[in-house]
């Protein structure tokens, strides 16, 4: 596949001016994908600078061509500390991560992230991964099914999803997204049934690759990978993602504590830059309509 289209970068240029890029600079790409923003950060770097993109889906870093100043690391984001202190990167100037799903993986029937074609109910990052979407519709309890799909999808029908999903495994188990879809419909409002079959799928992925908590303990080593001065910018899809996002930059903790110290100060490592997230315009909607959704928010470390 073409890596041009395995992914097409959202907010590109606005996500390469909010990470002030030095031609000297040490930088991290959490989420290389097509490698769309690695490419525009390398075209920004000296001959001395450094990029660490990270990725821990093989198929991408397969397809990756190797560049001067680039070091792909094979690995999730949430031991973005680990691997740095490893390649003896530490502090870095800038850290960015794209929270998208690649197109290649939505287009990919056989990774069974969409909904638009059949294909295993699988929806790994990483394929060498144990928890699979069809061990959580399986084996699941209807309490936590039902949790998943209310917390993570959004779900005002969880509890009948759940109920819907187990009366159909007593048959016989579910193994494919053919299969999701005849046990869900009859609870999918029809003129909502893209959006609805969506946040089925998002929360189920979220389930099998623990998104939010691996976002969680990114954010907290990310704060502290930054030297002073040293930028974080991060682009989220949904409002899961953002709400944590946006706490921990107000706040320095993802629940939106304000705590604060002697003087009455928040306790943050990070101040936002900008009011608002930056959002695409319609022209690039247009080029781009799986931008639609996304939000770049910015923040430089205190």
């Amino acid at each position: 596949m073409d890596q041009e289209v395995y992914h097409i970068p959202a907010l590109l240029p606005q996500t390469l001016d909010a990470l002030a890029i030095k031609p000297g600079g040490r930088y991290v790409d959490a989420t290389y994908g097509g490698g769309g923003h690695s490419r525009a950060i390398l075209d920004r770097l000296g001959p001395d600078g450094q990029l660490f993109s990270f990725d821990q889906d093989s198929d991408a870093l397969e397809r990756a061509t190797p560049l001067p100043g680039l070091t792909l690391v094979h690995g999730n984001f949430r031991y973005l500390s680990n691997f740095l202190r490893y390649y003896k990167a530490l502090p870095v100037d800038g850290i960015l991560a794209d929270l998208g799903v690649s197109f290649h993986h939505f287009d990919d029937g056989a990774r069974g992230f969409s909904f638009r074609s059949d294909g295993p109910l699988d929806m790994r990052m990483n394929r060498s991964a144990r928890l699979t979407a069809a061990e959580v519709l399986n084996s699941y309890t209807p309490e936590r099914l039902a949790d998943i799909f209310y917390l993570y999808g959004e779900l005002r029908q969880s509890r009948r999803l759940a109920s819907a999903i187990v009366k159909a495994r007593e048959t016989a188990p579910l193994h494919t997204i053919a299969g999701l879809l005849e046990a869900v419909r009859p609870l999918v409002n029809p003129r909502q049934e893209k959006k609805e079959l969506a946040q089925i799928f998002q929360a189920l992925r979220i389930e099998v690759n623990g998104e939010l908590s691996a976002l969680c303990a990114f954010l907290e080593q990310a704060a502290e990978a930054l030297r002073p001065g040293g930028r974080l910018a991060i682009i989220t899809y949904h409002s899961l993602e953002d709400r944590l996002v946006k706490n921990f930059i107000r706040c320095g903790n993802v629940e939106g504590r304000q705590e604060k110290d002697f003087f009455g100060r928040c306790d943050t490592p990070l101040k936002a830059v900008g009011n608002k997230p930056i959002v695409p315009d319609e022209a690039e909607i247009e080029r781009n309509p799986r931008s639609r959704s996304a939000k770049l928010r910015v923040a430089t470390k205190l």
